[in-house]
Parts: C-alpha cells; structure tokens; sequence
C-alpha cells in the first residue's frame, strides 16, 4: 500500500522558461491551424505579446521538472504497474513566449479502490509566472494496479 502520510507532501519548485521554437514545434505536432500559434506578427495582431502558451502545453513543461519521476520515486511506485488514470488544467491566465512558469507539484491524495487492488495518487500542480500571477492548475491521477 502506498504510504498516505505523503498526502500533502509538496515536492521543490522549479522555473522553465517558455521558448518560441518549442511552443511553434507543439503547434505543428498538434496540428495548430490558428496562426497566433506560429506567428509572432499574427499574435500581437491580436494583442498577444507574443506566441500564446496552448493549454496542454503546461504538461510538456511540467516535464522540464529536475526529476520527472520525483513523486513516483518518493511513492516508491512500480512502473510496470502505473496507469496514466486522468488529466485535468484549469487555467486562470494566459502564459506567453518568454514567460518563466514556476511549478509547485503537490500530493492531494492517496486512495484506494477495490479492496486495494488499485490505488490512486493525486498530483496538483500550481502554475505561476514571472510576475507571481496563477497561471494555471494541472491534477493528474496516477493509478497503481497491485494484482
């Protein structure tokens, strides 16, 4: 069983800073057709001060993190037996090319189901800028299956 005295555990923060070629590379692999997502003159056309950070993006940034694998490991979770259970974003402010995105993973919870035959770990992720303003909130719910 995984050890519920994590529940509120909070990991290091860390900072990425958000480039423009990547977030033209995302754009392309999404199959963006909007230009504010390609093109610096199209974003600003629009008030933008620059390309736009797409929404899903702050998961690919959330990777950027010293140890992407920190809760897992502190969890002591087998990969072999992790499931990708849910991702959600809820998102306050927009984040642009040039950015600095501040990450601050947090364990929310650990549960069970099914006699314990899966377990549940909750991970939030607060996201704020250069300026401190929340940018957006990431959950992710990782399962583990102990057959």
């Amino acid at each position: 069983m995984i050890d519920r005295r994590y529940i509120g555990h909070t990991m290091p923060a860390f900072a990425v800073g958000v480039e423009t070629g990547r977030l033209r590379f995302f754009a392309k692999a999404t199959d963006q057709s909007d230009p504010v997502y390609i093109d610096e003159a199209a974003a600003n056309a629009v008030g933008y001060p620059g390309l736009p950070v797409p929404p899903t993006f702050f998961f690919c940034l959330e990777m950027e993190s010293p140890n992407p694998a920190a809760v897992r490991d502190l969890l002591g979770l087998d990969y072999r037996r992790l499931l990708h259970g849910e991702q959600g974003f809820t998102y306050h402010t927009m984040a642009f090319a040039g950015d600095t995105l501040t990450f601050e993973q947090r364990i929310e919870d650990i549960y069970d189901k099914k006699n314990g035959a899966l377990e549940f770990v909750v991970r939030k992720t607060r996201v704020s800028n250069q300026r401190a303003e929340l940018v957006a909130e990431l959950r992710c719910i990782t399962v583990m299956r102990n057959d």
